[in-house]
Formats: structure tokens, C-alpha cells, sequence
């Protein structure tokens, strides 16, 4: 919350010998909040995520999440802007200043679609899940899997190119075994790509309310039929969704298609709506 910052003078704070203005609370849960700041130094926008630390553990925990912020440089996953530890008293708070995103979540959009009665358009969410999928492969390749994806952990850029965040879920999250890093990831990337055509979960109010979906698929899921949808992405929802994990594509496999089945847009990168 914005009173519990470190006030250097009329609601600033400095990290890295950089000053910066607190504007308003943007979020909290748990032992976090987060806040929106602006950069005295360059007049942009960011949030500063602060973790309260009450043991030496989750000082770790801050520090790993910070470091996998780190790993990457790639323009569909979270940057790291700065990092800091902050003494409170007898205890810390970890600082992690990153992007601002004024569009808000990936669900934030799908949300405000259907207030609307509106959907995303096929095409747009072949070019959203291509830009999942790019940050994903970075993921891969560092040897992580993203243990949370789900639309409320995926936000959306000015251009709107989504952007992977929550990476302090792949603290412990390095897999050794190829297969089972990509069925577990292609099983939740599913859920989202059932979220961008339908507007909710494939299962329950749980994954509406942004939960974790990385669950067991115990049955074949039927996929509605809709006029929205051609049935070159309903085979790759089922593709992705189908019960044997050893039978859902590998993410390259699934690059691949999608670069197939990207709208034409010249002149554009093609991972923005």
C-alpha cells in the first residue's frame, strides 16, 4: 500500500539513485503490493511490486524471483527494471520495479469484451497465442517451465503483444524431462486459448476467477461450436487439450502452425493485435 513505502519526500521513493513518484495503490495479495509509480528521471510509468520479508526465506524466494526476471530479454515476458531490499524495522521488503501496463491482463480484456457482448476475432487471438507461445519457447529454452500461465498472468502491451509475468512460479519449476515440461504447459496454454475463444474456462468458476489451471484433464472437452471459430483452431484447442499429454504438440510444432495461420498484416510484428 502506498503509506508503507520508504518516503523520501512528498511520496517518493528512490531506487538505484533514481527518484520516483507514488501515484496509487494499483494491487495487493498476500504478503505483497503493488504500486504505481512515476520515473522523476524519464516521466514513464511503472509498478513497483513490493514483498514483505518476515524470515530469511522469503528474502530467497524475492531474490529468485528477481533473477528469473533476469535470465530473459524478450519482448513476450516481463522485464526486470530494477531490484532492491529494503530494511522495515527488524524485517525487509523486496522491491522489484517493472513495466507498467496500462491495458491491463490478457482477462482484463476478455472481461471487457463480454460487457460488450463481444469476443477477440480469431485473428487476433492467432496472433496473441503466437506471442505466448514465442515467450514460452524462451522459457523452454532456458530449461523452466511456467508453472501458472493463465490469462491473468498474461499481460497486454500498448500494441497489444502479450507479455508473460508471474515468473516467480518457476522458482522451483526447472524440469529435466522435455515431455513432461511440454504437456503441462500445453495443457494450460490450452485453457487460455479456450478463454480467448469463448470468454471463460473450460472447467469451472475457479479458472474464471484467474486460478491455476494447471490440472489434470480427466475427460475429452468439448469444444462449442461457434461461427466465430474456423475449424483450423478448434483441431488445435483439441490438439492441445486432448487427455494422452503425449499427444499434444511440442511448442515448436505448434509455432509452426501458428505461423501458418497468421493473418496477413505487412508491415506489423506479428505478435500485436
Amino acid at each position: 500500500m502506498g503509506h508503507a513505502l520508504c518516503v523520501c519526500s512528498r511520496g517518493t521513493v528512490i531506487i538505484d539513485n533514481k527518484r520516483y513518484l507514488f501515484i496509487q495503490k494499483l494491487g495487493e495479495g498476500g504478503f505483497s503490493y503493488v504500486d504505481l509509480v512515476e520515473g522523476l528521471h524519464d516521466g514513464h510509468f511503472y509498478a513497483l511490486k513490493r514483498i514483505l520479508c518476515h524470515e530469511q526465506q522469503d528474502q530467497e524466494e524475492a531474490q529468485r524471483e528477481a533473477d528469473m526476471h533476469r535470465l530473459f530479454q524478450h519482448p513476450n515476458i516481463l522485464r526486470l527494471v530494477a531490484y532492491c531490499l529494503k530494511e522495515r524495522g527488524a524485517k525487509h521488503e523486496a522491491w522489484l520495479l517493472l513495466p507498467f501496463f496500462k491495458r491491463g491482463t490478457l482477462w482484463n480484456e476478455i472481461e471487457r469484451l463480454k460487457d460488450q457482448g463481444n469476443f477477440l476475432t480469431e485473428d487476433q487471438i492467432l496472433v496473441l497465442l503466437l506471442g505466448i507461445c514465442r515467450g514460452l519457447e524462451a522459457i523452454h529454452a532456458r530449461g523452466y517451465a511456467h508453472r501458472d500461465l493463465k490469462p491473468t498472468n498474461i499481460l497486454l502491451g500498448d500494441e497489444g503483444q502479450p507479455v508473460l509475468m508471474d515468473l516467480g512460479s518457476m522458482n522451483q519449476a526447472c524440469i529435466q524431462v522435455e515431455g513432461s515440461r511440454q504437456a503441462l504447459t500445453l495443457q494450460s496454454l490450452g485453457c487460455v486459448l479456450y478463454a480467448m475463444m469463448f470468454g471463460e474456462g473450460p472447467y469451472d468458476m475457479v479458472f474464471q476467477k484467474g486460478d491455476s489451471v494447471a490440472l489434470a484433464v480427466q475427460n475429452e472437452l468439448n469444444i462449442p461450436q461457434s461461427p466465430r471459430h474456423s475449424s483450423a483452431l478448434r483441431q488445435l484447442l483439441a490438439s492441445m487439450m486432448t487427455v494422452d499429454p503425449q499427444q499434444r504438440p511440442h511448442i515448436p510444432v505448434l509455432l509452426s502452425q501458428l505461423e501458418a495461420l497468421q493473418p496477413p498484416a505487412p508491415g506489423q510484428h506479428t505478435t500485436q493485435i
